[in-house]
């Protein structure tokens, strides 16, 4: 998948956009200590600007309070080689997160004492893909670009109209969303993601080998991907957030003219003003109803 194939240095050079899931309510209840996980991201980072001198990469913290830019290798001072790896990756990285750490949990946000709150995928999604756009306007030549997600908390509801509008840029744009989820269960979003823009969606079996998961199946370009056996989606989960309650449902009411989503009948939708008819449930009689239900 290419976005732009007459604007390509070459059909192996990419630009990796790397979505970090920070929120330390997930990874203080994680398997893989947040240290570790550190360790396993930054050994594949390197690896991606070893395979290549023009490949770029870009991270982008993700906090349950704020997102921000962390990395970029295109103004990075130092790319050569210490001690076997790339100081300023490595320096400047980190030091950049733990800043953005501190400062996100100076921010208030209600309710994030209560379970466990979900991360800012919406806005990392939204910045990755301003900055892939920026690189478009940027000159005849970029490489190719791809976001990878690696996410451990768990979906946000309130979240998904800006989720799924990001998708849909991003598929737009004709650029994949892989995704490299964490946590215990899987994730209805970066299922959707990355199965509409043709990305790879992963849920490591041993957190322990994330840098062999990362490595051999995240590493490729999109190029070689044509090439190799990557894993499939198997069993997406399409279900929608309600726009009123913000919970996932599994059969629901939609507005026929901005198609907002809903769990119960309104008279009238919230988002555009649209007055609805009246519910069908509401038509049938209760004799009809309870024929209905006899038979189930």
């Amino acid at each position: 998948m290419a976005s732009a194939p007459s604007k390509l240095y070459a059909d192996d050079v990419s630009l990796l956009m790397v979505l970090l899931d920070t929120n330390p309510l997930f990874w203080s209840t994680s398997s893989l200590p947040f240290s570790n996980f550190l360790s396993h991201v930054l050994s594949f980072l390197n690896s991606i600007l070893l395979l290549n001198q023009l490949n770029q990469v870009a991270v982008i913290a993700t906090g349950y309070n704020s997102c921000d830019y962390i990395f970029d290798s295109s103004v990075s001072t130092s790319r050569g080689l210490e001690n076997g790896r790339m100081p300023a990756l490595c320096s400047n990285l980190l030091q950049k997160l733990e800043e953005f750490v501190v400062r996100d949990e100076q921010l208030c946000k209600e309710g994030s004492e209560n379970g466990l709150a979900s991360s800012l995928l919406s806005g990392s999604l939204s910045m990755a893909l301003c900055y892939i756009q920026k690189i478009f306007r940027s000159g005849p030549l970029h490489p190719q670009p791809r976001i990878l997600c690696l996410q451990g908390s768990s979906d946000g509801p309130e979240q998904y109209v800006a989720i799924m509008n990001a998708i849909f840029s991003a598929q737009r744009s004709m650029v994949p969303i892989d995704s490299c989820y964490l946590g215990s269960n899987n994730s209805a979003f970066l299922q959707q993601a990355s199965y509409i823009t043709g990305g790879v969606y992963l849920k490591p079996q041993q957190p322990d080998g994330l840098f062999q998961y990362l490595s051999t199946v995240f590493a490729t370009d999109l190029h070689s991907r044509t090439f190799l056996q990557l894993p499939k989606s198997v069993g997406v989960d399409f279900r929608a957030s309600c726009f009123c309650h913000k919970k996932t449902i599994d059969m629901g009411y939609i507005c026929s003219v901005c198609l907002s989503i809903f769990c119960k009948h309104h008279k009238k939708c919230s988002t555009c003003g649209s007055v609805f008819g009246q519910a069908q449930s509401d038509n049938d009689s209760a004799p009809n109803l309870k024929r209905k239900f006899s038979y189930s």
